[in-house]
């Protein structure tokens, strides 16, 4: 097809995330989306998602979505339907059949793809050489730290991902600031050929576009997420709360400072027998909240006097871009991302950060203690580069411009007459 068929006054976006574990995948799309809508691009963005809870986040004119039927990421590593009663293979192909049917359809001049170069379980190997073909920019955005390089560099051995990034890929974007962590370097970016790769800085999750903040309380517990905007109070999130027991329970269990209150939000995808079990303990202390889901807690950041989380890469940007008195207590299995992140923000004095073996709510009620009189700490936005946005829209503009026999240059500039 020829490349008139995907240049519009209008540009399309797509943006894929798989979405196999957790709610960062489809913030994260969904921010995005919300700066490729504006000036000076002025795009029409599909969301693809692997989750259905992206049905619930609010979205502005000029953003749509559809939802894939899940995967589940098991503890282990592996995948299994989330809930059909398909094979893993039958949901493979059903998931591949529906992005390739509505992205052709949808015909984007520009495919970004979150994390994952041939989509999950390789689902995007018959929707990108058609991509391609009609000349459709393809970019991959990677957040700052994957894994270890050790594990990195085998993961993307197995998976082919270099030989899918050189045949179908025009760009890489990081999100992410080389003074934290240096992603080229330690995953060998810099080795892949006709591939222009550009740290963009961090996605700034304060910009992100508030629609009404919605939540659900658990069984048992009266009020709402509105109700809780009223400081001081300490906030514990998980994500999309899978493996999160450990770090809800020991904040459950500890000591809070005189006159603050707790709210716990669990994640929709915590099991249930947790969050029985998590409800157990908050019917014990009326100073607790427990709330299953809020399609945009910034809210609840926000007024937070402190926070307790799991270090992933979009928790983690919302309490640093918003500045808040935060303790990470990440994941380290399947894998040590969190952990890396966790540790190398705490040694630049931006967060504190617990090892899960020494999770305790001892050690969380210490610190929440100390949290009621912080110390000064230096600024996350005088540290790290929160331009991440901006940089996108440029590259953006840039890639939509270029025709396949003029690519676009370095850094997102305008290509040449």
């Amino acid at each position: 097809m020829p490349r008139s068929s995907v240049t519009r006054t209008v540009p399309r976006i797509a943006l894929y995330s798989h979405d196999t574990m957790g709610l960062g995948h489809i913030r994260r799309n969904t921010l995005l989306a919300q700066t490729l809508i504006r000036p000076p691009l002025s795009a029409d963005v599909l969301l693809v998602s692997g989750i259905r809870e992206s049905g619930a986040f609010p979205l502005p004119k000029g953003i749509d979505s559809i939802t894939l039927p899940a995967y589940q990421k098991q503890p282990d590593g592996s995948y299994r339907p989330r809930a059909l009663g398909l094979s893993l293979q039958e949901l493979i192909d059903l998931r591949a059949r529906t992005i390739l049917a509505a992205l052709t359809a949808f015909a984007p001049g520009l495919f970004i793809v979150d994390n994952v170069p041939r989509g999950a379980l390789a689902e995007l190997d018959t929707v990108l050489p058609v991509l391609r073909a009609r000349g459709t920019r393809i970019v991959l955005g990677l957040r700052d730290i994957i894994d270890t390089p050790d594990v990195v560099a085998r993961q993307w051995e197995k998976q082919q991902n270099a030989s899918a990034l050189e045949q179908w890929f025009d760009a890489i974007w990081i999100y992410g600031d080389t003074r934290l962590y240096d992603t080229v370097a330690a995953y060998g970016l810099n080795h892949l050929h006709g591939v222009q790769v550009t740290p963009v800085g961090y996605l700034d999750a304060s910009l992100r576009q508030e629609g009404r903040t919605e939540g659900t309380t658990s069984p048992g517990m009266a009020g709402s997420v509105l109700a809780t905007h009223e400081p001081p109070y300490a906030l514990c999130m998980m994500g999309g709360g899978q493996d999160g027991l450990a770090v809800a329970e020991a904040f459950a269990r500890a000591p809070l400072p005189a006159g603050w209150r707790g709210i716990i939000l669990t994640g929709s995808m915590m099991p249930p027998a947790a969050r029985a079990r998590l409800q157990a303990l908050v019917a014990h202390r009326p100073e607790l909240q427990l709330l299953s889901f809020s399609s945009e807690p910034l809210a609840l950041i926000r007024a937070a006097s402190a926070v307790v989380a799991m270090a992933g890469y979009n928790s983690t940007m919302e309490v640093l871009a918003l500045e808040k008195n935060t303790l990470l207590v990440p994941r380290v299995v399947p894998r040590e991302e969190q952990w890396l992140r966790a540790r190398r923000l705490a040694d630049l004095g931006l967060v504190h950060c617990l090892h899960p073996d020494e999770l305790s709510p001892e050690r969380v009620g210490a610190w929440l203690a100390g949290a009621a009189s912080p110390s000064p700490r230096p600024r996350a936005r005088e540290v790290l580069d929160f331009s991440g946005l901006q940089r996108v829209a440029t590259l953006a503009a840039g890639l939509l411009q270029a025709s396949p026999d003029n690519p676009a240059p370095p850094d997102g500039a305008p290509p040449g007459p």
